[in-house]
């Protein structure tokens, strides 16, 4: 059994058991969080898909929060003598999924 999920305007197949790395959320580590913007829910051959939401839940547990690897953006105009060098680390927080309602 598998679900769809929207979270931080990005799309994530989740399951029970499983770990999935998220946008950042507010919940602090241990607490636990419910997503309801269900997409679609998968159980063996029966799948039942919103338009644009399904009347379920899916709960779990804040397990920590982490930063990305890091990305360099350089910007530079030729014969200019103009550069930018700049790095970004993207936060995450990973949840373990404990149930699909």
């Amino acid at each position: 059994m598998y679900a769809i999920i929207r979270s931080g305007g990005k799309q994530h197949k989740i399951e029970v058991g499983r770990f999935v790395d998220l946008e950042l959320l507010p919940q602090a580590e241990g607490e636990k969080v419910s997503f309801d913007q269900v997409l679609m829910i998968v159980d063996g051959e029966a799948v039942t898909l919103g338009s644009p939401i399904v009347a379920a839940t899916v709960s779990g547990t804040v397990v920590k929060h982490g930063r990305g690897e890091k990305i360099i953006v350089y910007k530079m105009r030729p014969k200019k003598h103009y550069r930018k060098k700049q790095g970004h680390r993207q936060g995450f927080t990973r949840v373990m999924i404990d149930a699909i309602q």
